[in-house]
């Protein structure tokens, strides 16, 4: 349909399947699309001597530690930022780096060793998930959904809260996030509820470019774990706590007021969104990847 549309047009020629683009590999099933990196990621291995390191489960240790101060410095900072920098363009299909990737970054300019081990680990990560990637199923739905979440005052150094949010259309991923935040949160409610405006912003773009592709809409809906940000974004009186938060970020509350948006109470057990704002142990950031629809590519696909 969009192609037919673009017909009209621009003048274009149709070279058939999409099957490799900008270093991302789609291959098609019966049921569905995957969208991996395999080559990408087997020439980073290469590049960083890493082919022959053994496997780890997850991208970070659980409850790192990593900060700016202490420990010694890594000499090498351009290949440093070149690491961090390849692994920025592997998020392209892999949700499950991006939190890692993110705290890596932050010590661009003043890389310890224990940071370059910290990137190692992740390239370890990559070498027993070198499969995996993407799947989108054929299926209708396309109602907008998006987990947000925020770990409070999480980062070492400056205590400010890292929050991240996963985006659906329908039960396929779409974009995704996982940021520190500009400022500090003096509250887990403060830092819950900055995340689910930066989701909000996710939201109303994505509905207006749906829109401009005629795909009809219900009201979308945002999924988060804290009770408190939840009912500030819905409860117009509710003034003790939330004076100090910048009028900013009251866009939310408007949205849901005008019931462009609704914002519902999900399980911690179910909130996807974590491992975007953590590290999580082997098992949690498997189910979490199963829900994301981040899944081994089948063999013998053409």
């Amino acid at each position: 349909m969009i192609k037919k549309q673009m017909e009209k047009e621009f003048k274009i020629s149709d070279l058939g399947n999409l099957s490799f683009f900008l270093g991302m590999e789609i291959s098609y099933t019966q049921h569905g699309v995957y969208v991996t990196q395999e080559r990408y990621l087997k020439n980073l291995l290469t590049k960083f001597k890493m082919e022959d390191c053994r496997v780890a489960p997850t991208p970070l240790e659980v409850n790192h530690k990593l900060s700016r101060f202490g420990g010694e410095e890594f000499r090498d900072m351009k290949l440093y930022q070149s690491l961090v920098g390849s692994l920025i363009y592997a998020t392209l299909t892999r949700p499950d780096l991006s939190y890692a990737v993110g705290v890596l970054s932050q010590f661009m300019h003043c890389p310890r060793k224990e940071h370059w081990i910290a990137g190692q680990r992740v390239l370890r990560y990559i070498k027993g998930t070198l499969r995996e990637g993407l799947y989108y199923g054929f299926t209708s739905d396309t109602r907008i959904k998006i987990y947000s979440d925020a770990d409070w005052a999480g980062n070492v150094d400056d205590r400010r809260s890292t929050h991240g949010y996963l985006c659906y259309v329908g039960d396929k991923l779409i974009s995704w996030c996982s940021k520190k935040q500009h400022t500090v949160a003096l509250s887990s409610t403060e830092a819950e509820y900055k995340g689910m405006v930066e989701a909000a912003k996710e939201v109303i773009w994505l509905k207006t470019l749906l829109k401009v592709f005629d795909v009809i809409q219900s009201t979308p809906i945002i999924c988060g774990d804290n009770m408190s940000s939840l009912y500030l974004a819905a409860n117009p009186v509710f003034h003790a706590r939330t004076k100090h938060i910048e009028i900013q970020y009251h866009f939310l509350r408007e949205k849901v007021i005008e019931k462009e948006i609704e914002v519902i109470h999900t399980p911690t057990k179910d909130q996807v969104a974590d491992m975007m704002t953590k590290s999580l142990d082997g098992p949690k950031l498997q189910r979490f990847k199963d829900m994301a629809g981040i899944k081994k590519i089948e063999k013998n696909l053409n």
